[in-house]
């Protein structure tokens, strides 16, 4: 690490904001677990309260543990400043609530999280923010869909569940040209494939429970943008609207899966593409959706955007979802569980879990078929997730269907 070569992913992740001789040779950063912090006079804790000396007051507000991983995300991010939160929809909730009011309009993809889904139709149209699905996929569709009362541009990138992705830059530098603002969901990709502040987005979001936990032990969210607009969120969206704050506990837990966040993202992507051409070669599979595969739809951009393809892959068997849940239920060693990016490989059927919370009428409208199943690749020996798949795949009964 010298001034002429900046320090890379890994070692930032391991390193930054932190040095062990400022906390007694300790190699690990310390754990924070207080509620409220003491202040020398009554004067110092008015300065605190009025902004005009830095300093913690109250862990809803912020706390030593949660400041070091703000810091290290933000950096890995290519952001100013970062907020954690209590889980990845508060992450969502908190930034929205910041920077929407009645009468504003967010302009969307037509595929999103469910509970990202629920949120916006159920929750902030509620309160007169317009909803408006757009394809952004279709630069055009992007331009036509935003309007003289759209504030953000929001999106996931790949798109969970069906993969699709969206051209950050090019739909950055359309949504800034009306001035409006970008935020995107980046937890499928991490910035270790993916940064979209420095493809133009504004704010990223992140579900940290996900692949920056890494281990399936934790709930948690994060945001990062400019300096300026992390601290609205952290005071407005954050402290008095949602209250979403991360427990320092959890916060210690996500600095310790960034330690190993690079090593696990190319493990899980080397394996995601050995299982997603196994499953495009299986007579029983009808379409295989992975960015990279040649025959996936946006592979040219996934190619431009991504230095690697991540390890959420959705399928479709010949059979349709009655096919689909065979195939699941026969599954040995691969979970069928929600939540996705655990060192576990897990299996869900989106209609009827994650994105059960669309009617099946929007979810034949949004991409998201009935019989599309999501698999999160794991760490397991690849040989293993192969054989499970196969065992699975291999049923007299899939083989006809199909």
């Amino acid at each position: 690490m010298t001034p002429s070569r900046p320090a890379g992913f890994s070692t930032r992740a391991i390193h930054l904001g932190f040095d062990p001789a400022d906390h007694e040779g300790a190699l690990t950063p310390p754990l924070h677990l207080t509620s409220t912090f003491a202040f020398d006079s009554v004067e110092a804790g008015a300065a605190r309260f009025a902004g005009e000396v830095a300093g913690h007051i109250y862990s809803r507000i912020s706390n030593p543990t949660l400041d070091l991983l703000e810091r290290r995300v933000a950096d890995l991010e290519g952001a100013e400043a970062g907020l954690a939160l209590a889980s990845g929809m508060g992450a969502i909730t908190s930034v929205l609530w910041t920077f929407l009011k009645p009468g504003d309009e967010i302009v969307t993809d037509t595929t999103l999280y469910g509970c990202t889904f629920a949120f916006m139709r159920h929750g902030l149209a509620k309160w007169g923010v317009t909803i408006t699905h757009a394809d952004l996929t279709d630069l055009a569709a992007v331009d036509r869909a935003i309007g003289p009362q759209t504030r953000i541009v929001y999106f996931e990138t790949p798109a969970n569940p069906n993969m699709r992705l969206v051209d950050i830059a090019a739909v950055s530098a359309i949504a800034h040209q009306a001035g409006t603002m970008v935020v995107v969901d980046n937890t499928y990709a991490t910035p270790v494939l993916t940064r979209p502040i420095e493809l133009g987005a504004d704010l990223v979001v992140h579900s940290a429970t996900k692949y920056m936990g890494g281990h399936g032990d934790l709930v948690g969210g994060i945001a990062v943008g400019r300096a300026e607009d992390m601290t609205q969120v952290r005071l407005v969206g954050m402290k008095d609207m949602t209250g979403a704050v991360m427990a320092p506990f959890n916060a210690m837990l996500v600095l310790r899966g960034l330690k190993t966040l690079k090593l696990r993202m190319d493990r899980h992507c080397a394996s995601a593409m050995e299982i997603a051409r196994a499953l495009e070669s299986h007579p029983a599979v009808g379409q295989v959706y992975f960015p990279g595969l040649p025959s996936f739809a946006q592979h040219d951009l996934a190619v431009r955007q991504m230095p690697g393809f991540g390890g959420m892959i959705a399928f479709e068997m010949k059979g349709g979802y009655v096919a689909g849940a065979a195939m699941m239920n026969r599954l040995q060693m691969i979970r069928r569980a929600v939540s996705l990016g655990d060192a576990e490989s897990l299996v869900q059927h989106p209609a009827s879990m994650t994105h059960s919370t669309y009617t099946p009428e929007e979810r034949a409208a949004h991409g998201i078929s009935e019989g599309l199943i999501r698999l999160s690749v794991g760490l397991e020996e690849v040989e293993d997730i192969l054989a499970d798949l196969t065992q699975a795949l291999d049923a007299p009964t899939l083989r006809l269907s199909a």
